[in-house]
């Protein structure tokens, strides 16, 4: 293992951002396919929160946040047919993967209606 990270975040939280930004602050975020996922939903916060949530466990399991090494799409939560989620790097996520010695990123989340919580390790 070369990181870990873990992340919690109130849900309201980032249902007040969409209300408030709505596209402007999902596309900020999340990828397109991220957007279309959590909206397919009658009630997209948890989702669009747990997705949040890996994003900062990833970023935190590199030991970059996000910031000028890892932005927020360079790293996308997809779900295989089984429901498992796993993680894509694209762009300087890739760079990032590699120059650690990486191999894969795996990740777990969870939420409730008031949080989302995720847990993302960085194996060797």
């Amino acid at each position: 293992m070369l990181g870990v990270g873990i992340d919690i975040i109130e849900v309201a939280r980032i249902e007040q951002s969409y209300q408030r930004f709505g596209e402007r602050f999902l596309n900020r975020i999340l990828r397109p396919a991220e957007i279309e996922y959590c909206l397919s939903f009658k009630h997209p916060g948890p989702h669009l929160a747990a997705r949040f949530a890996a994003k900062e466990a990833v970023s935190k399991a590199f030991g970059t946040g996000i910031g000028s090494q890892l932005s927020w799409h360079a790293i996308e939560v997809q779900r295989r047919p089984s429901g498992e989620p796993f993680i894509t790097l694209h762009e300087e996520g890739l760079v990032l993967l590699a120059s650690r010695g990486g191999r894969q990123v795996l990740v777990s989340l969870t939420h409730t209606t008031q949080y989302a919580a995720a847990v993302a390790l960085l194996e060797a």
